[in-house]
C-alpha cells in the first residue's frame, strides 16, 4: 500500500513536470514565431521562470545527446524518459500492491 501511494506520488509530479516541458515549448515556439514578445514583461517573466526550473533536467540529456544544430530533441528525450518511468512504476506499484 505505501508503494501505490508513493507511486501515485511520483505519476503526478511527473505529470506536472510534462505538462510544464509542453508550457515550455508551446511558449518557445510562439516567441520564435513572434507571436508573443520578449518585450513583454510577463511573457518574459514566465519564459525565464519555466527555463529555470527544466534546466536542472534538460541539462544533462544535452550533455549526452550529439549537437543536432537549431532542433532541441532534451524535452522529447525528458518526455519519454518520465513516461517510461512511470510505467516501470505502474507495473512495480500493481506487482507489489
Amino acid at each position: 500500500m505505501l508503494f501505490y501511494t508513493l507511486y501515485q506520488i511520483i505519476d503526478y509530479l511527473v505529470n506536472i513536470i510534462v505538462f510544464v516541458v509542453i508550457v515550455q515549448f508551446v511558449l518557445g515556439l510562439l516567441i520564435a514565431f513572434n507571436v508573443v514578445n520578449m518585450h513583454n514583461q510577463f511573457v518574459a517573466s514566465v519564459y525565464q521562470a519555466l527555463n529555470a526550473l527544466l534546466e536542472p533536467l534538460l541539462r544533462p540529456i544535452r550533455r549526452l545527446m550529439p549537437s543536432t544544430g537549431t532542433i532541441d530533441f532534451s524535452p522529447m528525450i525528458l518526455i519519454i524518459g518520465l513516461t517510461i518511468l512511470q510505467i516501470i512504476l505502474g507495473n512495480l506499484a500493481r506487482a507489489y500492491g
